[in-house]
């Protein structure tokens, strides 16, 4: 999909110079991926303690 962007030169440079991105659509896609990752961990992380689990290791692992 194309669409334009009014990017800041300086960090997508920057960007593309720490992740070896060979191309700005790449750093962007790679960028999107991160973002994307950060907010479903921080979901997760969230979440603890809020989910009740009543497993058994052991019996677990012995099935």
């Amino acid at each position: 999909m194309r669409t334009t962007l009014d990017l800041n030169e300086t960090l997508l440079d920057e960007a593309m110079k720490w992740t070896g991105a060979p191309t700005k659509t790449s750093v962007i896609n790679e960028a999107l991926k991160q973002i994307i990752k950060e907010k479903k961990r921080m979901r997760l992380i969230e979440m603890a303690g809020k989910v009740k689990l009543d497993v058994d290791i052991d019996v677990t692992r012995n099935r």
